[in-house]
């Protein structure tokens, strides 16, 4: 069951065409996993059609964007979520972006057993990279210096923020300061959109951190 989705000025965003391709691609593919989310953001674009159709004058405020968001929650029951086996293949979205599956990801070492792919992207403001974090360990203490968008694909990792297993959405900037950890059944594989380097707050980690590029 997925608990953790993108927020709804993420959405809106998304909805809009105003994200860049590496976040775009972590929307998308989401939607690809949740049905919640794809019937919402299938309620925005008919709202969007709307306003297009009948457009307002002046700039929507937050009265707008809560008088949206309540429309889209009382227009349509959610759809329930469909439980599909595992395998390697990865949702269409990043499987297009990617070139490949998951059994044919070209992994590069990032640290100790951890593992990462850099998804190649028009994107000027923020990375998207594939993680793959062994089952049962740690990433160091970081934070951010933008937006980090991280979405699970296969695994689960817990944070103080709560517990994120496949499909979840998680979003975190720079007042957030965390530590996944990925949970000991099997090894957590994440995609990851970063908008900078990551703060790391072990001087071993921000020593290595220019050889990770992350």
């Amino acid at each position: 069951m997925i608990r953790h989705h993108p927020s709804d000025e993420l959405m809106l965003d998304y909805a809009a065409g105003s994200l860049g391709e590496a976040s775009s691609l972590a929307l998308a593919t989401h939607l690809t996993l949740c049905p919640q989310c794809r019937a919402a953001n299938q309620r925005l674009d008919a709202v969007g059609g709307n306003f297009f159709a009948h457009p307002v004058e002046g700039t929507p405020g937050q009265e707008t964007l809560n008088s949206v968001m309540a429309r889209i929650s009382s227009e349509q029951a959610v759809p329930r979520a469909v439980a599909h086996p595992l395998h390697p293949a990865l949702p269409q979205p990043l499987r297009l972006a990617l070139g490949c599956d998951l059994d044919a990801v070209p992994w590069k070492r990032l640290g100790i057993d951890a593992y990462q792919c850099v998804i190649s992207t028009r994107d000027k403001i923020a990375t998207a990279r594939l993680l793959r974090i062994p089952a049962g360990r740690p990433v160091p203490v970081h934070t951010h210096c933008g937006n980090e968008l991280t979405l699970v694909l296969r695994g689960a990792f817990s944070d103080l923020t709560g517990n994120y297993t496949p499909g979840d959405f998680q979003e975190a900037d720079d007042r957030l300061v965390h530590q996944p950890h990925a949970e000991p059944a099997e090894d957590c594989v994440c995609l990851a959109v970063t908008e900078a380097p990551l703060q790391f707050k072990s001087w071993a980690a921000r020593i290595v951190q220019p050889f990770l590029g992350i």
